[in-house]
C-alpha cells in the first residue's frame, strides 16, 4: 500500500483539542504564512473592516491580525466547541473585537450568520478537512456570495504539491485546482502567492501547503 499523507483529528474534544493547541507551536515558516497574509490584508484597501475566519482553532492567526490592523472587527468560525473557547481565551484582551460563530462549514450557512459587510474571508490549515474538492468547493462558493465586490479571500492550507511522489488525502489537491474552482465560481485575481516547505520526497502531514489569493 503506497503512503498516504493525511491526518486525523478529533476537535469535538476538549482534551484533543487541548493538547492540540498546546503542541501546535507554529513554526518560522508558518509564522511567515501569517505575515504574508497580514501584508495582504494591509496593501488592499479593504472595503469593509470585517474579517472573517473559516476555523479559527485556538487563533493563532486571528491574535497576529488583530494586533497588526488595530481598526478591524474578526469573527471565527469553527464547528469545535473547544476550539472556540481556546480562540476565546487567546483573544481575551480583544474580546470586545471578536465574534465566534460555532458552525460546520459544509452542513451550515455559516455565511448566512456572518455579520456584513465583510472585508475579507481567510483561512488557514482548515479546509483540506473537509474530505475534498466537493466540499471545498462549496465553501469557496459560500465565499462568494459573503464578499462584496472587492472583497479578499485568503486561504493558506495544505495541498497535494506537483510532482508528488505519494497519495495525499482527496482534502488535499494540486494548486491549479484550487485555482480552476476559484475562477469558475467567479472569483477575480486568482492566483497562488507562494508555497511552503514543499517536500517530495519523505512528506509529514505538517508540509507542502500554499498561500492562494482570490478577489470577489
Amino acid at each position: 500500500m503506497s503512503k498516504i499523507i493525511g491526518a486525523q483529528h478529533e476537535f469535538h474534544s476538549g482534551e484533543y483539542a487541548r493538547d492540540w493547541s498546546a503542541r501546535f507551536d507554529p513554526t518560522p515558516e508558518r509564522v511567515r504564512l501569517f505575515d504574508m497574509m497580514i501584508a495582504q490584508l494591509k496593501a488592499d484597501a479593504l472595503v469593509a473592516r470585517h474579517i472573517v475566519e473559516l476555523g479559527i482553532g485556538p487563533g493563532y492567526l486571528a491574535s497576529r491580525v488583530l494586533d497588526a490592523l488595530p481598526d478591524v472587527t474578526y469573527e471565527g468560525v469553527d464547528f469545535s466547541q473547544p476550539m472556540l473557547e481556546l480562540g476565546a481565551s487567546r483573544l481575551h484582551a480583544n474580546a470586545n473585537r471578536v465574534r465566534f460563530t460555532r458552525a460546520d462549514l459544509v452542513a451550515d450557512r455559516w455565511d448566512q450568520l456572518a455579520e456584513r459587510p465583510v472585508g475579507a474571508v481567510v483561512s488557514t490549515w482548515a479546509l483540506h478537512d473537509l474530505g475534498g474538492e466537493v466540499n471545498t468547493a462549496k465553501v469557496y462558493r459560500a465565499c462568494k456570495q459573503v464578499l462584496p465586490r472587492g472583497g479578499i479571500f485568503l486561504n493558506g492550507d495544505f495541498i497535494k504539491p506537483d510532482g508528488a511522489k505519494f497519495d495525499y488525502e482527496p482534502g488535499r489537491f494540486p494548486v491549479k485546482r484550487h485555482i480552476e474552482i476559484l475562477s469558475e465560481l467567479g472569483f477575480q485575481g486568482v492566483e497562488c502567492l507562494e508555497v511552503f516547505e514543499t517536500e517530495l520526497d519523505d512528506p509529514t502531514p505538517a508540509q507542502n501547503y500554499a498561500l492562494i489569493k482570490a478577489v470577489g
